[in-house]
């Protein structure tokens, strides 16, 4: 009656869960509201950003307007260009020429990325990865000028000058290159090309002696680049009070992959403290993060499959990070945000040294430049043993047999197929403890019998242990080595959703197995609480089989279930819960777990065929009639107990 009972609760918990879960889910309605009270929040946020510029438009309008009424009064002739440029030089001194100019773009351009470079600012405005698409086959731009800002700030007689606003002029080392708009370079060849910040002698004329210069070096085959800024005499035109420059940058995160759901939950901002670890900033919560008298080596702002990442040559101080995630316009995912000190010495600093890598997240090329930058793919860092599970076995098999072009839906068989070989021995040892298991249930049947009381639960369980101990079983033989193979499930599932290895590489029905596959989609505003708008076949199958195991583990491990109903029916209901996790996930990982669970059949079928359950009922049974051999520890608990009953006669 109690199992039972048991089973009935559980199973009203669960229909509770279901049921409270969709009755607290929004409604379509509801989905909307919340929809538009987003996208108002947006514009509310934009329009205060409009009110601020209109303010300092106002600002300098009435500022204009006072430097015209002095002319005036002077009885002097001025136009409005000479009244811009006098209010321009009140506000910028002698960067006041920059902040006029037109906005002209260079294209540099190499083996893996397309470089825009545009003058206001002097910084790269467009970034293209020319080897990847985005998932509806668009070419694959990590960062636009719609959304970027980038640039340096600092004093200059009193003044906040700020590169991201101000003009540059183009500049080609190179001869062979000057004057191009467009340049190319490939293989082992490099390219520099550079932006300056000329500051002004007068009010029409720049000083060619005095100038910030940007100079970008590109190499042909390398998604890294140089950018390195020198301080052409600037000992006077920043305050020598400067100790340091600040480095801004900030860019909205562009959708790129099939799930947006999860593209937002593997985005986020990493950094290396310098000499230190690599931290980030938790992908499901926005925040922001002021590193007080800390030093960084690197910054990355890092989507799913890819990052911009910019590194210093010695350290940034005080960074401040934030990320938040964007309610509107469509197609975006978070804002990135840092800023950061550089330091600076108007009489030492000449140049001041960084890079930047544009480009995928693959472990292998992240790990060549030797700045822990792979540390950002999730691979279990905070369990050594997952960790090492995918940079020893899972990475080194998809780059095998990736670089023979192999299709990966059979690269992934075969990593199971590797992995179950090497895990033989341990799935042999807990298939022979449950047959020995099974065996023995007849026997722990009847100590079930001589024992039936609730107060005789723990002489049941003594009874229970010594059988074990005479028939030579250890009970925990069948789960020890499911303890082992955990981690590997585990570090699939950290692995396989970010492994670009993945990404768009399709497989039976399955279009990318980096993202969910669907083999039907419910119609246009309707979704299941939990699970979604679409069926994942693999997911299902997974689910599926892994009822199927939890059934054949049932028969092999019988006794136990007896003890435990309740946890017998959780069993069954933990693949139903995955369905409903699955869902939306990795196709590849799914796929993974279907094929764990086909070759674990196929390892029973086989297993079977070869143990003889008589020949170790035969051994069993010999154990039992060998005597016992105390340890110290079980001699040393009986003393103690005889002596306690020694006392209690007193």
């Amino acid at each position: 009656m109690n199992n039972k009972n048991t089973i009935i609760g559980l199973g009203l918990i669960f229909a509770i869960f279901v049921g409270y879960t969709y009755l607290i889910s929004p409604s379509k309605d509801e989905l909307i509201t919340q929809k538009r009270r987003a996208d108002s929040m947006y514009m509310v946020n934009v329009q205060k950003q409009h009110a601020l510029i209109s303010a300092v438009a106002r600002e300098k309008a009435i500022a204009v307007a006072k430097e015209k009424e002095k002319f005036i009064a002077r009885g002097e002739k001025v136009d409005s260009a000479t009244l811009v440029r006098m209010t321009l030089k009140g506000e910028l001194g002698v960067f006041a020429n920059a902040a006029v100019g037109k906005d002209t773009t260079f294209t540099v351009e190499n083996d893996v990325f397309k470089l825009n470079f545009i003058s206001r600012g002097g910084k790269i405005g467009r970034v293209e990865l020319k080897d990847y698409l985005t998932w509806d086959k668009k070419p694959l731009i990590l960062m636009n000028s719609d959304s970027l800002n980038f640039g340096i700030s600092f004093y200059s007689n009193n003044r906040t000058i700020s590169t991201n606003r101000l003009y540059f002029k183009p500049f080609w080392p190179d001869p062979a290159h000057k004057g191009q708009a467009s340049m190319k370079v490939s293989g082992k060849d490099s390219l520099q090309f550079g932006m300056r910040l000329f500051t002004s002698t007068n009010d029409t004329v720049f000083n060619k002696d005095q100038y910030i210069e940007f100079l970008y070096t590109i190499k042909g085959n390398d998604n890294m680049l140089r950018y390195q800024i020198n301080f052409i005499g600037m000992d006077q035109a920043i305050d020598a009070g400067n100790k340091f420059l600040v480095l801004t940058w900030s860019d909205n995160l562009k959708s790129l992959e099939k799930s947006l759901k999860m593209e937002r939950m593997t985005s986020t901002l990493y950094y290396k403290y310098d000499q230190d670890k690599v931290d980030y900033i938790t992908e499901t919560k926005d925040e922001d993060r002021y590193l007080k008298n800390e030093k960084i080596k690197w910054f990355s702002f890092k989507q799913q499959f890819f990052s911009s990442i910019l590194i210093s040559d010695t350290y940034f101080t005080e960074p401040r990070l934030r990320t938040q995630t964007l309610p509107g316009p469509p197609g975006y995912l978070k804002t990135m945000f840092a800023e950061a000190g550089i330091p600076y010495s108007a009489q030492e600093t000449k140049s001041v040294g960084m890079s930047i890598y544009f480009g995928p997240d693959k472990f292998y090329t992240l790990k060549s430049y030797k700045q822990d930058l792979e540390k950002q793919i999730p691979l279990g860092w905070g369990f050594f043993l997952m960790a090492w599970i995918n940079i020893y076995a899972v990475i080194p098999v998809f780059t095998f047999f990736g670089n023979f072009g192999w299709n990966y839906g059979i690269i992934i068989l075969i990593l199971t197929i590797l992995l179950k070989i090497i895990l033989f021995p341990v799935a042999y040892k807990t298939f022979k403890s449950s047959a020995k298991m099974k065996v023995l249930k007849p026997d722990i049947d009847e100590l079930g019998k001589k024992f039936p009381k609730k107060e005789d639960a723990m002489k049941k369980q003594q009874a229970t242990m010594d059988l074990y101990k005479r028939a030579g079983v250890n009970p925990m033989a069948g789960c020890i080595p499911m303890l082992l193979q955990f981690p590997i499930l585990i570090a699939m599932f950290r692995f396989f959703p970010s492994s670009i290895e993945l990404r768009q590489q399709s497989f039976l029905w399955a279009t990318d197995l980096s993202s969910y596959d669907s083999i039907w989609t419910f119609p246009a505003g309707f979704s299941i609480p939990w699970y979604g708008d679409h069926v994942s076949l693999f997911a299902l199958l997974m689910t599926i089989s892994s009822v199927l195991y939890t059934r054949i583990n049932e028969q092999m491990m019988g006794s136990t279930q007896q003890q435990m109903p309740g946890m017998k029916t959780m069993m069954y209901m933990m693949p139903v819960m995955f369905l409903f996790w699955f869902n939306d996930y990795s196709s590849g990982l799914s796929y993974y777990y279907l094929l764990a669970n086909l070759l674990t059949f196929a390892q029973i079928y086989l297993i079977r065929m070869f143990m003889d359950e008589k020949k170790i009922h035969a051994q069993i049974e010999a154990n039992k009639k060998k005597p016992v051999k105390k340890s110290g520890f079980q001699k040393r608990l009986e003393d103690m107990t005889k002596q306690r009953g020694a006392v209690a006669k007193r």
